[in-house]
């Protein structure tokens, strides 16, 4: 590996929540005990039910945590950008993958055998430490999604995903098939919600994507559906 590219892993590393608590040497054998693996769009990088051999970091790119609904379409849980780790939960367990991962847009990734994360863990328990922390931040995730799906529905969960998403200026980026991955409900019921909300002023969609006119009626929406 040439100098330039072992840069870029240690910085990748030392990027991440988690493996940013290793000491310098722990962070080299890391480095030195991994391997490249690149994806193009589309890709994926695991399957549900696939062993749990190796942890990965994303040095650049994006991939994207997802599984499928019973008629066979794809919900994205989850993206994961540079200095993230994936695939953590089975590689310390070994047991299967929860869950599929695929790349969303050209991905590099470094791959750490489970031996060897496990064994770096146990040299340097403040890491370890710092990843029950980091899966108990995404279990808290997780729990509150799952009590979305179950008290929210399309239009609750609709506006919470657009209150996250919007950017200072109010835009959503997201292409309506996005959007209806990201919820698990299909283009065509998502088009019609937010058809509704335009005729009420409450957004307006342009080709750069659906911009907030009423946030505060999307956050009015969702504490009636929470009874708060």
């Amino acid at each position: 590996m040439s100098d330039l590219a072992a840069n870029a892993v240690l910085t990748s590393l030392a990027r991440s929540p988690v493996l940013a608590h290793f000491s310098q040497g722990g962070l080299e054998r890391l480095a030195a005990s991994g391997a490249w693996l690149a994806l193009q769009p589309g890709e994926v990088l695991f399957q549900a039910g696939d062993p749990g051999d190796a942890v990965y970091v994303v040095v650049d790119g994006e991939v994207e945590v997802r599984n499928s609904t019973p008629d066979g379409r794809d919900v994205r849980l989850v993206a994961l950008g540079p200095g993230a780790l994936v695939g953590e939960m089975a590689a310390l367990d070994g047991g299967p993958r929860s869950a599929d991962v695929a790349a969303t847009r050209r991905a590099r990734l470094w791959r750490i055998a489970r031996s060897a994360m496990l064994a770096a863990l146990e040299a340097e328990p403040k890491a370890a430490v710092a990843l029950v922390i980091e899966l108990s931040a995404r279990l808290r995730v997780a729990d509150g999604a799952i009590s979305d799906k179950t008290v929210l529905d399309l239009a609750g969960r609709l506006a919470r995903l657009l209150l996250t998403e919007a950017g200072a200026s109010g835009l959503v980026a997201l292409t309506q098939t996005e959007i209806g991955r990201r919820l698990g409900f299909s283009r065509e019921k998502v088009n019609r919600k937010i058809h509704e909300w335009v005729r009420e002023g409450w957004v307006e969609v342009s080709p750069a994507g659906i911009r907030m006119l009423a946030p505060t009626r999307l956050e009015a929406l969702i504490e009636h559906q929470l009874g708060t």
